[in-house]
């Protein structure tokens, strides 16, 4: 039995870089010129400030473009790019694609750009659970997935499988961060089910402690391809310091589907040695459980953050970043009055504390019979108000430091201006993805 290809090749110019990886893997070999081509991008988040980083965050437009160029140069002419992103309130998925630069992709090209979430959905089984995916997404005959090269605080890597959650609606995101079925044996599940028929890793940039900006990002210039999801896939991992056993949806989709768990298993074209830089996924809590490891820096008493598990929702996620950075910003040397604050879907109060913040509608519901509390404090809504939080955390005393907050955030924007290799024009409009070796941003 032959073993898949995947190959990996340094970045340089994205169009002669791309079109090497993906001739080394074979990489068109299992589309038709006739077939619908849907591309998924990965654009987990997006914020409309000029400032926002996107390094290792979301695919470059770079890559994106010189895939468009080379299938359109191979004959393929029913294309279209799709993506779920995770957006501020009043952010439409056609200010990302904009942002990006992909209308021009379809001036140029005749590119479909889908939101997804402006889209029908229809449920598919997956055994025991049903995931409601875009009609356009089942309609496709063929899908080349684009993930990016990065580790993931909930997943350890989010490579080409976990990409794929991004064709699941909003309630079935949340199914896969259930209490009752864990997140890894949920979403593992879908690349069995969609035409995937090419996978290529953007590693030009890649992101420590991911998926979001508040990871650290580093400039990777790599790409990694193959007609096979799992496979790259494992690749992908392996450059970033985990084999499948260290990764539970790799190992659980190699359980599913009779597959290897040895890299050796894999025919790699390219040399992966050099480029594997062991990357952390996991954000560091305090040993003693009070919440993120700075609180102790800080020295921060009378508070304890339960630590996310994997039943935060990505709505949740960014909010309870955000709600954390602004109890850091409200202690002024006084403890806070033995407040716990529980997340996701199943913490549980075991009791002890003066109050307890249950940040969300799920861990409300989780908790609403709980003997243990004291006095709750509910942020009921999904996902959680940040308005709602601050007004409620004032009614018992504890006021935040909104500016101080906002500055935090800005210096996680800021961290790469004025950095030479982190290059804001590989996230816009390209001129020329070219065979001279120029990559020029419109």
């Amino acid at each position: 039995m032959s073993k898949p290809v995947v190959s990996v090749v340094k970045f340089n110019d994205p169009y002669l870089s791309l079109k090497e990886a993906i001739d080394l893997c074979d990489g068109l070999k299992g589309l038709n010129k006739s077939d619908k081509i849907l591309i998924k991008p990965n654009l987990v988040e997006w914020y409309m400030e000029e400032s926002f980083p996107p390094f290792g965050v979301v695919t470059t437009s770079a890559v994106m473009f010189a895939l468009v160029r080379i299938l359109a140069e191979e004959g393929f002419r029913n294309l279209a790019i799709g993506e779920a992103t995770v957006l501020p309130l009043g952010t439409k998925g056609r200010d990302v694609f904009k942002a990006l630069g992909y209308e021009k992709l379809r001036e140029d090209y005749g590119v479909e750009l889908i939101d997804f979430k402006e889209e029908k959905h229809e449920g598919v089984d997956f055994d025991e659970l049903k995931f409601f995916i875009p009609k356009k997404v089942l309609e496709a005959d063929k899908i080349i997935n684009v993930p990016v090269l990065k580790t993931h605080a909930m997943c350890t890597v989010s490579l080409g499988i976990k990409n794929l959650k991004g064709c699941v609606d909003a309630k079935s995101k949340k199914l896969c961060h259930g209490k009752e079925v864990d997140l890894n044996h949920t979403f593992s599940r879908i690349a069995e089910k969609l035409p995937v028929a090419l996978t290529i890793i953007d590693g030009v940039y890649t992101i420590e402690r991911g998926p979001t900006y508040v990871g650290q990002a580093f400039r990777k210039d790599l790409l990694i391809a193959s007609t096979d999801i799992y496979a790259a896939d494992v690749v992908g991992a392996e450059i970033l310091g985990y084999g499948v056993k260290d990764v539970p949806h790799l190992e659980f989709y190699a359980g599913r589907n009779g597959r290897s768990t040895d890299i050796a298993d894999i025919e790699i074209k390219g040399d992966i040695d050099s480029h594997k830089t062991h990357l952390e996924w996991e954000h560091v809590w305090a040993e003693d459980g009070i919440g993120p490891a700075f609180f102790k820096r800080l020295g921060i008493t009378g508070l304890t953050v339960r630590k996310y598990d994997n039943t935060l929702c990505t709505g949740c996620v960014d909010r309870f970043n955000t709600a954390i950075n602004l109890l850091a910003t409200s202690f002024k040397g006084k403890p806070f009055d033995n407040t716990e604050v529980l997340n996701g879907k199943k913490m549980l109060s075991k009791g002890g504390f003066n109050k307890t913040v249950l940040f969300g509608k799920c861990i409300c519901e989780a908790n609403k019979d709980n003997p243990n509390i004291k006095k709750a404090i509910p942020i009921r809504s999904c996902p959680p108000n940040i308005e709602k939080f601050i007004e409620l955390m004032s009614e018992e005393g504890i006021e935040f430091d909104i500016e101080a907050s906002l500055k935090f955030r800005q210096f996680l924007f800021d961290r790469y201006k004025g950095k030479e290799e982190f290059d804001f024009s590989l996230f816009a409009a390209q001129d020329g993805a070219s065979r001279d070796g120029s990559c020029l941003a419109r």
